[in-house]
């Protein structure tokens, strides 16, 4: 009888969360938008924050949200917006939780190897645009 021993899959490291930090800012600053950029690891714990000096407040909140919403769900927000509107999969899911989960664009999940490593999230532009910022720094990454 033949067994696999599951192959290890590097962690994300500091390393890789001040790249993924950078890459989404320089995606940010090239369309002339102010954000705050959030990377966590596969448990959720925080590796990086960036807030930029010019933007809004709240973005360093919605940036983390948005990751930890990414990572639990395993998908970027942008796709699981529709499942939060009323008659949607996950309509109840964002009160029945006491967890921070946001559904609105700009957080994406970050994997190796086909394993979930950590997510990414940006906030402070339009939900689209967060989202493409998010989105570059993961492909910039791989």
């Amino acid at each position: 009888m033949s067994t696999t021993t599951p192959t290890a899959v590097a962690p994300l490291t500091i390393g890789d969360a001040e790249a993924l930090v950078s890459a989404a800012r320089r995606a940010a600053e090239e369309a002339g938008v102010t954000v705050s950029v959030t990377v966590l690891d596969a448990g959720g714990h925080l590796l990086a924050f960036r807030r930029d000096d010019r933007a809004v407040l709240i973005s360093g909140e919605t940036s983390t949200r948005k990751a930890y919403t990414a990572l639990q769900l395993n998908a970027p927000t942008a796709d699981l917006v529709d499942a939060v509107q009323p008659g949607g999969l996950f309509h109840t899911l964002p009160t029945a939780l006491d967890r921070p989960l946001l559904f609105i664009a700009g957080g994406v999940p970050v994997h190796r190897d086909g394993r979930l490593i950590g997510a990414v999230g940006v906030g402070g532009g339009a939900p689209e645009q967060d989202h493409g910022f998010a989105t570059a720094a993961v492909e910039a990454l791989a």
